[in-house]
C-alpha cells in the first residue's frame, strides 16, 4: 500500500486544506508514514505571505528531495498558486497544483502510485486530462503544473484540523476561504481567491460531529472571517452563525481565530459578554497606527476607528483577552508614523501583538511603492513593537493573579511529566500550568497564583493566596516569548 506524509506550511486555513486532503487519501486506503523520510509520496503545502515562507518551502522540499531521493513530490499552497513554475524547477518535485486544483491531489497521487496500490486506493479516480476544465497541466522539466483562474474557483477544500500546538485537544474549522478586499502589502487575494464560505447546515454538522467525538472547545477559522455568509443564498451573517451554534449545539466552548475590525459590532461583542461559552478572546488585525500608513495600506478605517472598537470591547469584557497584527517597516513609513503606531498600542488594551517585518509581494501593489525602507530600520522597528507586547503580555498575566479561570487542559509535554503538571488555556487565551496531572481535553475551575514569564501558574484548591502574590522584584525580571 502506498504511503504518503503531508509537510505543511501556513496559517490554520492552510492547516485545514492539509487535513482535508490526509482525509481524502485516508479514505481511499492510503497510509500516512511517520515522516517525510519514509513516504511514497510527500505533499508540500505552502505559505507565501513572506518571502521567508517561501525560502522556508524551498529549503524543505530540497532537504525532503534529498533524504528521500524515491519519493514523488506534489507542491501545493499559496506559494504553488503564485509562482508555479518556481518550484516546478526544483529537484524531486513530481507536480506542482495550485490552490485552484487541491481538490484534485488525491486523483493525481493516484496516477502516481503504484499499480497494485491504484487499484486498491483511487477509487474515484478521475484521469488528469478531464480534471477540472480551464486548467492548465504544463509539462515543466521533470515537474507538471496544474493550476487554474484562483478567481474562478469556487471549492472551499476544508476539514477540521486535530493537530496542532495543542495536540489534538482543540479542532480548528475553517468555515471560510478567500478575501474580497485588496490590502496593497497581501498577496492573499490573489493565491486564494474570493470569499466563499461553508453552508451553516455543514458548519453545524461539522461542530456536532466534533462534539460527539469529544471534544469541547473548537476554533472557527477563516482568511477573512467576518465575511463568513456573505455569499450564501440566503445570506447568512457570522453573528447569525455563532448564534446557533450556541442555541442549537452542545459545544462547550467556541473561538474565533481572527476578525477585522470594522466586522466587529456591538451585538457581535453583547454576543461574547452573554455567553460563557463563547472564548473572551479578540484577535484583531490593525497592522499600522498611522492613518497615513493604514490609508497607503488601502485598510478600510482610520486609527480612531479601531481604537473605539478596542475600547468598546474592554468596556463590556474587562477580562478578553484582545491581540492584533502589526506590520513594521511597510514602504513610506517614517519615523513619526512608526513613534504613532507605538504610541497608539501603548495606549490601548491589547494582550498580545503579533509583529510581522513588511516582506515585498511580488503583484501587489506595496511592492511598485518607492520610498522602502532599509531594513536595518525594519528590524529595529520590529523589536521595539516585540518588546511592547510583550510588556503588554506581562502586565495582563499579572492582572489575573488571585482569580479563578475555567481552563481547558491541553496534551502534555515532557517537560510537565517531570514537573507533575498540566499545561491548559484559559477563555481569555493564556496559558496557565496547573499543579497536578490531568487528563487533556478536561475543563477545571483553577485559582492563578503567580506568574512566571508569560505563563500562569494555578492550582485547584482555594488556600490562601497571598504568598503568591507577585512582587516588585518579580515583576521587575519578566520575560516571555512573543504572544
Amino acid at each position: 500500500m502506498a504511503t504518503f506524509y503531508i509537510e505543511q506550511f501556513g496559517c490554520r486555513a492552510t492547516q485545514a486544506d492539509a487535513a482535508a486532503i490526509e482525509r481524502q487519501l485516508l479514505d481511499r486506503g492510503y497510509d500516512a508514514a511517520p515522516e517525510a523520510s519514509l513516504a511514497d509520496v510527500v505533499v508540500v503545502n505552502t505559505c507565501t505571505v513572506t518571502a521567508a515562507a517561501d525560502a522556508q518551502a524551498r529549503a524543505a522540499i530540497r532537504e525532503i528531495g534529498a533524504r528521500n531521493p524515491a519519493a514523488r513530490i506534489v507542491v501545493t499552497g499559496c506559494y504553488a498558486q503564485r509562482a508555479p513554475e518556481d518550484l516546478a524547477a526544483l529537484p524531486g518535485v513530481a507536480w506542482v497544483v495550485g490552490n485552484s486544483h487541491k481538490p484534485q491531489i488525491p486523483d493525481l497521487i493516484g496516477q502516481m502510485a503504484p499499480a497494485a496500490a491504484r487499484s486498491e486506493a483511487a477509487a474515484g479516480f478521475v484521469p488528469i486530462a478531464q480534471l477540472v476544465p480551464g486548467s492548465s497541466s504544463l509539462p515543466h522539466g521533470p515537474a507538471n503544473i496544474l493550476t487554474g483562474d484562483i478567481l474562478e474557483c469556487a471549492d472551499m477544500l476544508s476539514a477540521p484540523v486535530l493537530g496542532g500546538e495543542a495536540g489534538h485537544t482543540r479542532p480548528t474549522l475553517k468555515i471560510q476561504d478567500g478575501c474580497n478586499s485588496r490590502c496593497s502589502f497581501c498577496v492573499i487575494p490573489f493565491v486564494r481567491g474570493r470569499s466563499r464560505s461553508m453552508s451553516l447546515q455543514d458548519v453545524l454538522e461539522n461542530i456536532r460531529g466534533l462534539v460527539s467525538a469529544g471534544y469541547k472547545e473548537i476554533v472557527l477559522s477563516g482568511i477573512n472571517l467576518g465575511t463568513y455568509g456573505r455569499d450564501l443564498t440566503p445570506r447568512v451573517e457570522l453573528l447569525d452563525l455563532l448564534r446557533q451554534i450556541v442555541d442549537a449545539t452542545s459545544l462547550e466552548r467556541l473561538r474565533l481565530s481572527s476578525i477585522e475590525p470594522l466586522d466587529i459590532t456591538q451585538e457581535l461583542i453583547d454576543l461574547f459578554a452573554s455567553s460563557t461559552r463563547v472564548a473572551h478572546h479578540f484577535h484583531v488585525p490593525l497592522q499600522s497606527g498611522s492613518d497615513r500608513i493604514l490609508a497607503a495600506m488601502h485598510r478600510w478605517y482610520r486609527a480612531e476607528q479601531y481604537a473605539r472598537r478596542i475600547e468598546c470591547i474592554r468596556e463590556r469584557l474587562l477580562d478578553s483577552a484582545i491581540g492584533a497584527d502589526v506590520i513594521a517597516g511597510f514602504p513610506g513609513e517614517s519615523d513619526a508614523d512608526h513613534a504613532a503606531t507605538v504610541d497608539f498600542i501603548r495606549r490601548l488594551p491589547f494582550t498580545y501583538l503579533h509583529v510581522f517585518s513588511f516582506s515585498e509581494r511580488p503583484g501587489t501593489r506595496a511592492a511598485r511603492l518607492p520610498e522602502t525602507v532599509a531594513p536595518a530600520v525594519i528590524r529595529r522597528r520590529a523589536r521595539e513593537l516585540r518588546a511592547l507586547g510583550e510588556r503588554k503580555t506581562a502586565a495582563f498575566a499579572k492582572t489575573q493573579i488571585g482569580r479563578r479561570l475555567r481552563v481547558l487542559t491541553l496534551r502534555p509535554g515532557e517537560e510537565d511529566s517531570a514537573l507533575g503538571s498540566t499545561n491548559a488555556i484559559s477563555s481569555n487565551n493564556l496559558r496557565v500550568r496547573i499543579s497536578g496531572v490531568f487528563p487533556a481535553n478536561e475543563f477545571l475551575d483553577v485559582r492563578v497564583r503567580r506568574v512566571e514569564g508569560c505563563r500562569l501558574i494555578a492550582s485547584r484548591n482555594d488556600d490562601s493566596v497571598e504568598e503568591y502574590f507577585w512582587n516588585s522584584a518579580q515583576a521587575s525580571k519578566i520575560t516571555c516569548a512573543s504572544a
